[in-house]
């Protein structure tokens, strides 16, 4: 909302920078004028990031991962020393993050791009589930291991993920419970996400 007193660019500048996620009028206001208080070169590299990133950010071919347009795989896919037959399938990019930061799996991903919602529009069709199953029915893999949120909306994508693959050999677990109900992969610590993993279970 464009506040009173400003002039209409600075309005449209708060307004565009509330619009990001957890940003709210009053955080929209304090980045505005660090922008215009900053030195020019500053906020231009700031503006330059941006428009870099959503030229040259592309998803992984394989696993859907953020990798450079030059580059159709992902590094975690491209690296021969990940076990191909074990694949982590997280809701984001920055669940995989969170996972490699713990250092506890040694597998390969897929990110399935978001998790169903329906009160928000999104169903099995706006999820990569569709290239997992063709992932599956290639042969390669042994366990596909369930890592979104532990919330309402995560452990339903789970279940449809699971049900949709049912027909497959391939062994379906769930990520432990170490992850309490209703917390969010992003927040979780290293000792956390290795309880989770060495406690899951068939989905």
């Amino acid at each position: 909302m464009a506040a009173a007193g400003y002039s209409a660019v600075v309005d449209r500048l708060m307004a565009a920078l509330g619009r990001l996620p957890g940003i709210g009028a009053r955080s929209s206001e304090r980045l505005a004028h660090h922008l215009l208080k900053c030195p020019p070169e500053e906020a231009i590299e700031l503006a330059e990031a941006i428009r870099s990133a959503r030229d040259r950010i592309r998803h992984c071919q394989v696993c859907f991962h953020l990798t450079e347009a030059d580059e159709p795989l992902c590094s975690i896919c491209r690296d021969p020393r990940r076990d191909q037959s074990t694949v982590c399938v997280v809701e984001q990019s920055r669940d995989l993050i969170a996972m490699e930061k713990a250092a506890t799996f040694q597998g390969v991903y897929h990110v399935l791009l978001g998790r169903l919602a329906p009160l928000s529009g999104i169903g099995p069709d706006q999820l990569t589930i569709d290239a997992l199953a063709n992932r599956v029915q290639s042969g390669t893999i042994r366990e596909l291991i369930m890592a979104t949120n532990p919330n309402l909306e995560g452990d339903g994508t789970a279940l449809l993920v699971a049900k949709r693959l049912g027909g497959s050999e391939v062994k379906i677990t769930r990520l432990a419970r170490g992850l309490a109900t209703g917390s969010t992969l992003e927040f979780a610590n290293r000792d956390m996400l290795a309880d989770a993993f060495s406690g899951r279970h068939p989905l």
